[in-house]
């Protein structure tokens, strides 16, 4: 595999992962009025079973044990006799800075893989030459 493949590798799995992390960030900001959800943590890790080093996946979804905020609404279905119901632990602000600082991973990676394909293109053109 040429070093330019590696490192398109590397950028697009990359890509991938941001990809899977927005997915879960979206979840979250959906789920955020749902009483007794739990936020959706993405975790990175480096793919050792891939041919490339340096790709990266997400890792399996891991659930944010923080405590459920204790809401008070009597009138609410799940309340219980004290007109209490766990709401969810998703905090707005938090989802969106990170769903931005995943945009601008996936635009980090985006740039890079478009950097190499430039190179690539370049090399080709003066081996033709």
């Amino acid at each position: 595999m040429s070093d330019f493949s590696t490192a398109l590798s590397v950028a697009a799995s990359g890509m991938r992962s941001q990809t899977n992390r927005l997915q879960h960030l979206s979840e979250n900001i959906a789920n955020a009025d749902t009483p007794g959800y739990r936020r959706k943590l993405t975790l990175f890790e480096v793919d050792r079973q891939a041919d490339t080093p340096g790709v990266v996946t997400t890792g399996p979804v891991r659930l944010d044990r923080s405590a459920l905020p204790q809401i008070h609404d009597p009138s609410h279905p799940m309340a219980d006799d004290d007109g209490y119901y766990e709401g969810s632990n998703v905090d707005l602000v938090i989802e969106l800075a990170d769903a931005r600082e995943a945009q601008r991973s996936y635009e980090a990676n985006l740039k890079i893989f478009d950097q190499i394909r430039q190179m690539s293109r370049s090399l080709n053109d003066l081996l033709r030459r």
